[in-house]
């Protein structure tokens, strides 16, 4: 592959990352209580923020367009629910969500470089994101080498993410780190500081296929190289928590440690997502029982 910049060195060192004190930092989210109107209103922000996704082999046409009537009609009793930001899928499904999403403002998120194992020559790679793009993909997953990572070889991983970058022009670029595989915190702050520094407009925890994903500890260590880098720069960078986020609960928390680390103008779905695929259902009945003062059954929602 051949490099696409010469700033890997220019990356500032990154912090060890203390462990105890992400713990201990992350448990006092994890306790706060949100009610009434604050909470209305987090939850119809959570709805906003979601990436409404499907990425399994079995995905069919059909189960695509399901799954955008569903991002664009999340509750048809219910009036003034925002719709989600953006549905993900595979690149051969791009078109098809494209002609179903015409009349919608919802942007069309598509994964590619190899995804989820990223075990692919980069010409590959460099086919994958093309095809997306010129499908009508408005942003791009793309995960990292996690092989080259772990193994040391930043450079490659540096100019590889740079090098889809560049294919993507003016389209959104996130990178997926898969923190499920690198092991520590510090290995996760280093792949964070490493994106963000090669080009990502947004990073993003996980593929969803590997556990752990996005736990609050991982997110948090996120979060604080995005906060180092806007302290550097002022260029404000996206966050993506994926994988594991199913309830409206722990989404809440998430929002709960973004205002406070980054502040209120990181809440919008401009740079901050959720990728799910059950979040909404829970979200959706947590706003029900504020709305109607009881629970609604899960056979009020669609399933995709």
């Amino acid at each position: 592959m051949k490099a696409q910049k010469s700033l890997f060195s220019e990356i500032p060192k990154s912090p060890t990352i203390d462990k105890v004190g992400v713990e201990e930092r992350v448990s006092r989210f994890q306790t706060r209580s949100i009610k009434g109107a604050t909470k209305m209103k987090g939850l119809s922000m959570v709805l906003s923020m979601i990436d409404l996704t499907t990425l399994e082999g079995k995905d069919t046409p059909n189960k695509v367009r399901q799954m955008c009537y569903k991002a664009q009609h999340l509750h048809n009793f219910q009036e003034g629910l925002p719709t989600v930001a953006a549905v993900c899928v595979y690149p051969s499904m791009v078109s098809v969500a494209r002609e179903a999403l015409k009349d919608s403002t919802i942007k069309i998120a598509s994964v590619s470089t190899a995804f989820p194992s990223g075990q692919a020559p980069f010409e590959v790679k460099k086919i994958d994101t093309q095809f997306a793009i010129d499908a009508g993909a408005d942003e791009i997953d793309m995960v990292i080498s996690r092989g080259k990572f772990l193994a040391g070889e930043y450079n490659f991983v540096f100019d590889e993410i740079a090098a889809i970058k560049e294919i993507c022009g003016t389209k959104r670029l996130k990178v997926i780190l898969e923190t499920g595989e690198l092991a520590t915190l510090d290995q996760v702050r280093r792949a964070s500081d490493i994106a963000i520094h090669a080009g990502a407009d947004f990073i993003k925890t996980s593929t969803g296929k590997i556990q752990p994903a996005a736990t609050m500890q991982v997110t948090y260590t996120m979060l604080m190289a995005i906060r180092d880098h806007f302290d550097r720069t002022g260029v404000m960078i996206g966050m993506k928590p994926a994988g594991g986020i199913s309830t409206s609960k722990l989404a809440l928390h998430n929002l709960v440690m973004v205002k406070e680390i980054l502040g209120e103008a990181w809440l919008t779905n401009e740079w901050f997502r959720f990728g799910a695929s059950s979040l909404a259902n829970d979200v959706l009945m947590q706003y029900m029982k504020q709305v109607t003062g009881k629970y609604q059954s899960a056979d009020y929602f669609t399933i995709d």
